[in-house]
Formats: structure tokens, sequence, C-alpha cells
């Protein structure tokens, strides 16, 4: 039987290559997924500018002993003197502290600065001049010198910290980091480059090296026993790329949902098709495999020919898809790099079980699908055999029927959770309903066609006349066939649909919230990085300012009133509550921004204090000493004075820039928010504000357009992000679509070939086959419109309080269009290619 299987393969090509070509994609794609999600988990980030150091001490930015994991967003510096404690451990050759700070060139742009020390680790080597060994002097990269045409004994202008100091260029150097990219590496003195920053006795790193012979690992679990009990963690290897970068600890770990929705949306999709294809090829092999049964084959005998079929075809299909499934994995991990959605610094690290599991997968849904194909060609008796292969009876089955009802059960709470879930929380449930849904509306698929075939087939004949009514019938007397054409259809067009809408519905919820709250005239930033606080005072006295307020945004935490204990273990405390948190200056708040007092006054916010908003304060009095964390993980106690209220999921508690400022990478005030008295325009207000700049230098006005417009730029990288899984997911529906119209048509030959030797024209044919496309695409559509609105509903009442989604009208005209045009032209292409030549050729008559 197995020998029979692979010489059928041949004379079927066109439905074999169809489910070969969804295998392969599909395997590829829960490949490349899979090798996503293990590059999350290993979370590797191989050190670039700390290369030189073996081992490498930093901050632990993990909030420790809570249920889930949490990670601090700003850094968490360490003390400078744990350097003389780590030089003492046996083992230990060296140890040089490093330091980063944001800063500016007044001719020359945005560079990091550092201590020279740090020339150690990258390894920087002086190319030209000296080493900075006093103040007023400074190192270049010399790829940037060349760039700016900077030289050696020049004198630069440095803006950092909110001052601007002269330096002379006393040498150039080259590392590995100096390959010309806009922002460089500038060096200091270590004691200048630390009292500039304002960084005295704090350090961000320490690299350490082992003595000669000394085993690396040994040294470093030396000094982590010499360091127990300090807010520390020492790593080594690939780990090491950490303290370069604290976003891959607190953002490498998104990459793990985000693999794991799109793997799962991938894999669902690749399902869909693969069961979609390899079926619909099977139940145009009914004549075939009633013959076989009249003939005495045994049911067991099908079955073993159909997987034998299957089997050969997909493993040959995924074993290719091994090649470059790792390869788009890859390509996935730099695309998300480059829009920003994860750091830059993660390694692509896969191994075998991606491609385990990527392979696994494409062959049980293969296996699983022809074996449901085989199962019923099995079980017809032999006497019935014909009379099936020619009327299609059984048309549904009662597992498909529960397991449906099953999955719209599973659908609609998820939609439940959906519309209960905070703004910006709302799409990560709504993500696996639309999946969800899919799997119902495809599995009852059949039902809806059958109901639309018998509401549409008499308009469809009055409308479209004999043609029309033929594709009716054919429509009727065989449902299933013409449901396998309709899934790739509403798979195309409901995720295209969905996942377009949910991006845009996001979009829309988090811009309101942001003009909600702006009522500034202008913003005054800076180009070293940050302005300091007391010129929030200078700018409220400016002619034509009105209001001024600072806002330092980050991210803080509410701790529980009981607080785990280290020993209890981790995983077992109690969760802390994390909010956005903004620091302000509470004169001229209720004139720059929207933020008002529901309870309380927004006047009171000095010294430790805070504003919280009313749904986090439900049980708490004013007065009261509410226990949080700031962004770098400082405890403190901080006294309720007011409540604020703002839109669902972008709830932001306020606390004094005094408190925050000295909590965050920066330790600047990053923006300054102005309102113009009555009577100043805006340009006047700016041009007022623009004399500042002798005062303090690279600063910077500008009108609240380019808040509105980073605002959108923050947004597009997630719609970029988005519209990237749009694309693969979409893509792959998309080309499902095609190859399924196509394979359904080219296999009605014999079809065709009857009606055109009993008097049909070939335009009569087309018709026919125009009116089926149509019925193919409005029954798609319609089941795509269903999972969309399923989806998108419950998202909208969440993000915007509405039904509708946010977003264009004509997202949803071109998508529907497409498919329709892509449905109809793909399925007359391929009839008009099986009617070339005459009725007699097709029948093998010669003349």
């Amino acid at each position: 039987m197995i020998r029979i299987a692979a010489r059928t393969l041949r004379h079927h090509m066109s439905g074999f290559i169809v489910s070969f070509v969804a295998l392969f994609l599909g395997a590829v794609i829960v490949i490349g997924s899979g090798g996503l999600l293990e590059t999350g988990i290993h979370n590797a980030a191989p050190p670039h500018r700390l290369a030189a150091a073996p081992i490498v001490v930093t901050g632990d930015q993990r909030y420790k002993y809570t249920q889930k994991d949490l990670v601090f967003p700003e850094r968490l510096r360490i003390d400078a003197e744990l350097t003389d404690k780590i030089v003492k451990v046996p083992g230990v050759a060296a140890a040089v502290q490093d330091m980063s700070f944001p800063a500016a060139l007044v001719k020359g742009g945005k560079v990091t600065g550092h201590g020279w020390s740090s020339a150690r680790l990258s390894p920087y080597q002086l190319t030209d001049g000296t080493a900075p060994t006093k103040d007023g002097q400074i190192v270049l990269g010399k790829a940037f010198a060349d760039r700016t045409g900077l030289t050696t004994g020049e004198r630069i202008q440095l803006l950092v910290h909110g001052t601007q100091k002269g330096y002379q260029v006393s040498g150039l150097a080259t590392g590995p980091d100096d390959g010309g990219d806009d922002e460089s590496d500038v060096f200091l003195a270590d004691a200048e480059a630390a009292r500039v920053a304002d960084r005295v006795g704090t350090t961000d790193n320490i690299g350490v090296f082992p003595a000669s012979g000394a085993n690396t690992q040994e040294v470093a679990s030396a000094i982590r026993a010499v360091l127990d009990g300090s807010p520390v963690t020492v790593l080594t290897g690939d780990n090491r790329g950490r303290a370069e970068d604290p976003d891959v600890v607190a953002d490498g770990s998104d990459l793990i949902p985000l693999a794991a929705a799109f793997g799962g949306l991938s894999a669902m999709v690749t399902v869909f098709v693969v069961a979609g294809t390899l079926g619909l090829s099977i139940q145009q092999r009914q004549r075939e495999m009633a013959l076989l049964r009249t003939i005495g084959s045994t049911p067991g005998q099908l079955r073993r020919l159909i997987l034998g079929e299957t089997l050969f075809l997909a493993v040959v299909a995924t074993g290719l898809a091994t090649i470059p499934g790792p390869r788009f994995g890859r390509w996935l991990l730099d695309a998300f790099a480059d829009a920003g959605v994860v750091p830059g610094s993660i390694a692509y690290r896969a191994g075998s079980v991606p491609v385990i599991v990527g392979v696994g997968t494409a062959l049980l849904t293969a296996i699983g699908s022809a074996y449901i194909a085989a199962q019923a060609a099995a079980r017809t008796r032999p006497i019935e055999a014909l009379a099936e292969a020619t009327l299609q009876r059984r048309w549904f089955s009662a597992f498909r029927l529960i397991v449906g009802l099953l999955c719209m059960a599973g659908g609609a709470a998820l939609a439940w959770g959906t519309a209960g879930s905070a703004g910006p929380d709302a799409a990560g449930v709504a993500t696996p309903a639309a999946m969800v849904w899919a799997a119902a509306f495809g599995l009852l698929g059949p039902v809806v066609v059958r109901a639309m075939v018998a509401v549409l087939r008499r308009p469809v004949g009055m409308v479209s006349g004999l043609a029309g009514q033929l594709a009716a019938h054919n429509a009727r007397a065989r449902t299933a066939r013409l449901a396998s054409a309709v899934m790739p259809v509403m798979l195309a067009s409901g995720l295209a649909v969905g996942l377009i809408y949910m991006q845009t519905t996001q979009s829309e919820g988090a811009e309101r919230a942001f003009d909600e709250n702006l009522r500034a005239d202008a913003v005054v930033t800076s180009a070293s990085g940050g302005l300091p606080l007391d010129l929030v005072d200078t700018v409220r006295r400016q002619p034509g300012v009105a209001a001024a307020s600072a806002q330092i945004p980050t991210t803080g935490y509410i701790e529980p009133d009981e607080p785990m204990r280290p020993g209890e273990g981790e995983g077992a405390g109690p969760q802390p509550t994390e909010l956005s948190m903004q620091g302000v200056t509470p004169q001229g708040l209720d004139r720059t921004t929207a933020y008002h007092a529901s309870s309380g006054s927004l006047t009171a916010l000095s010294g430790d204090s805070v504003a919280l908003p009313a749904t986090y304060a439900k049980d708490r009095e004013l007065g009261d000493l509410v226990p949080m964390r700031l962004g770098d993980g400082t405890q403190v106690k901080l006294k309720l004075v007011a409540t604020v209220e703002g839109r669902r999921g972008y709830e932001t508690a306020l606390v004094p820039a005094s408190v925050l400022v000295g909590h965050t990478d920066g330790a600047l005030v990053p923006q300054i928010m102005v309102t113009a008295s009555a009577g100043t325009d805006r340009a006047r207000l700016m041009a007022s504000l623009a004399k500042l700049a002798a005062l303090q230098p690279g600063l910077r006005v500008s009108d609240t357009d380019a808040l509105k417009a980073a605002q959108a730029e923050a947004d597009d990288t997630q719609a970029w992000m988005a519209y990237l899984v749009l694309g693969v997911v979409v893509g792959y529906a998309t080309l499902s679509l095609i190859n399924t119209q196509v394979l359904a048509t080219t296999e009605r030959r014999k079809e065709f070939m009857l009606q055109r030797l009993i008097g049909a024209t070939r335009r009569q044919v087309l018709q026919m086959m125009a009116v089926e496309a149509s019925l193919v695409a409005l029954a798609g559509i319609v089941l795509g419109l269903l999972v969309a609105g399923a989806t998108l509903v419950p998202l909208s009442m969440s993000v915007l309080g509405t039904a509708l989604p946010g977003g264009s009208p004509w997202i949803l005209v071109v998508v529907l269009a497409a498919a329709a045009a892509l449905t109809l032209t793909t399925t007359l292409l391929a009839a008009g290619a099986v009617l070339r030549g005459r009725p007699g050729d097709m029948a093998g008559i010669k003349d």
C-alpha cells in the first residue's frame, strides 16, 4: 500500500503541490517563531563596550521576592566602594569602574561620556595624543573626530548635566564601538567625569580582570560570596551585555510573550491552512477512493494509503523547512530590534527545540488532517462508495459541532475578558480571542455556508440566470468542498481586519489619552539630555509665561502592606502594583496639564508626597503614608495628598519632581511644559523662551506638535511590529487562499469537460465559476467579519468606550475588496487555464 501511495503522488500533482507549499511555509514560520521564543528565554546579550572584562558587577535590576517577575526601569547604580572589596578577592587582578552619562558637543551632536578608566574595558586604545589625566582634557573616538573635523589640541564645548564647559582634545582613540555611528564615546579624567555627571561615590558597573591562570567562574563565585547582601549581580559570558544595556533585563523578556503570540497565531493559521488544503485535496479524490472500496480495499488499507501519501509529503516539506526556518527567526529578531521593540543587543540563540517543535507541529497537523479525511472515506461501505463520491452526504460531524461550540464559548469568555481589561492591556487578551473565534467559525463554517447558500440560491439565480442557478446547486450539493475553499478567505480577511483595526484602535486610545492631558503651548528641552530642576522657576518668570511645570516620566510601584521577606523564597510573596509615575512641580500644573484632583489638592505636592489615581487609592485615606518604590528600586513612604482621575489604563501617579529627579537615569528634568499668558501668541512665547539659551546652553524650545510627533513615533514602533506580524500571518493565509482556489478549480477538469461536451460554452462555464467564486468570497468575508467583529467590539469598548474601532473605514473597504478580487481572479484564471483547448481534446478524442 505504501508503494501505491508513492506512485499516486505523480497523478495528483496539483493537490500535492498546494499541500506541500502550505506545509513548507507553515513549518518555516513556526520554526522561526520557536527560535524567537527560545531567544527570549535565553535573553543573551553578548558584551561590546565591556567585552574585555571577563566578569562584570552591576546593579541588580530585578524586583526581588515577588509573585511575578518585575524589573526596575531606571538603572540601579552601585556603591563605588565595592571596587575595593572586589580587588581583595583572591584571584582578582584588577577591578575597573565604569560610568556612562549622556552629553553633547556644541558642534558635533550627542555623545556618551565615560571616565578614562572605562576605556580599558572595551578596550579603546590611543592612536594620537595622550590620555585625559587632569580636568579640562577629553579624548574623542577617532572616527567621530574624523567625521566632525576635530583634531588633537582643539578646544570644544561639552554640554553635560545641564552645564557647558570647555575642553581641550588631548587624544584620539579607537575601539570596537567607534565605527563612525552618529553617537560616539568620549572620555574625561575619572574624577572629573564623576563630578560633572553628579556620580561621585557611585558607578554603573565594575569590570573585573581575573589573575593569570585563575578560573573565571570560580572568581565570579567568590565575588558573589563577598558581595552577598548588596543589591548587585555578577555577570559572566553573554550575560555581561546586560550591564551595558539594562533594557535587556527589562525589555528582553518581552520577546517571550511576543514570540508566543506570533508563534501561536502562526501555528493556528498553519493548522487551518494545512487541514483545509489536505482535506480539499482528499475530498476531490472521492471517486478514486470509492473505486478502491468497491474492488475490495479494506478501510485500513485506505487509511494507510492516505496517511502514507501525506506522511511522505510532510516529511519532505518539513525537512526542507528546517533550512530557512532558523534564518527566518533571525530575520524576525533583527526586524523587531530595528523597530525598537526589543533591545538590539539581544543575540539570536536557538537550538534544536524550535526545529523539533516546528517540524512536529507540521507533521501532526498533516497526519491529523489526513487521518480525519481518511476516516470519512474508510467508513463508507463499498455499496455506497460510488454514490458517496457523486453526492456528498456526510457534510458535517457531531464532533466538529461540539468542538466548534466549545470554541464559541471560549471566544465569548475571552471577549468578556477583553472588555474588562484596561485599555493598554486589552490587545493582549484580544489576540488569542481572534484565534479562538477563527477556530470556532472555521469549525462551524459548513453550517454557515449551507445556510448562506440556502438564503442566496434564489436571489443568485434570479440575478445571474442559468449559470448562477448551476453554481448555487453545486454549492448546495458540495458544502464541504465549498467550506474548504471558504476557510482561507475567512482567515485572510478576518485576521487582516482584526489585526489592523486592533492596532489602530490601540493607537487612537493612546493618542486620546495624550491629547486629553496636554494643555501647554510650548515645551522646553535640552540637547544635553535634560535640564536642572531650578530652571522651572526661571522659565516661569519669563515674559508671556502664565505657567510652567516640570515633567519627569518614569514607572513606580505601590508596595504591599506586608512585603515579602527574603527568607520566604522567590515567587512566594505578594505582588506590587506597577503604575506610571510623573514627577511634576505643582505650580502651574493645572494650567499645563489636564490633571485635576478628585479629592485633596495638587498644590500640596511638596516634600515626600503623592497624588494617586483614584482607582489605586480606594482603600486609603488622605494623609496615609503609601509605601512605594521608585524606578531605581529606592524604597520611600509618600504621604497621600490627593487623588486624580484618568482614562482607564492610562492612569498616572503624580510625585514632586524633587523626589524623582535623583532616581532616574539622567537625574535631570527631561522637559518643562509652558503655557502662554493671555494675549501672548505661541510665536512670541517661543521667542521669549529662546532667550534663555544664553543662560542655559543647549536649551531647545518647540511647540507641542513636537511632543505629539514623538508620541506618534512611539505608536508607529508598535504599529510596525503589529504590521510585521500581520504581513507574515495574513500573507501566509493569502497565499493559501490563492493555492486553495487554484486547487479547487483545476481539479474540476472532468466536470468542465462534461459541461463543454453537452453544449456549454467556455464563457458560460466561466460565468458559473464567477458566481461560485463570488459565493466563496461572500461566505469567507462574512465569516471573517464575524471573527473580526467578535474580537474588535470588546477591544473598542475597553480602549475607546465605543463599539466602533478606531481607524479609517477605508481599511475595511480595501481589505474586503482585496479578498473578493483575489478569490475571483484566481478562480477565473485557474478555470480559464483548464478550459483551454477543445472539448474533444479534454476528453482525449482526436480528429
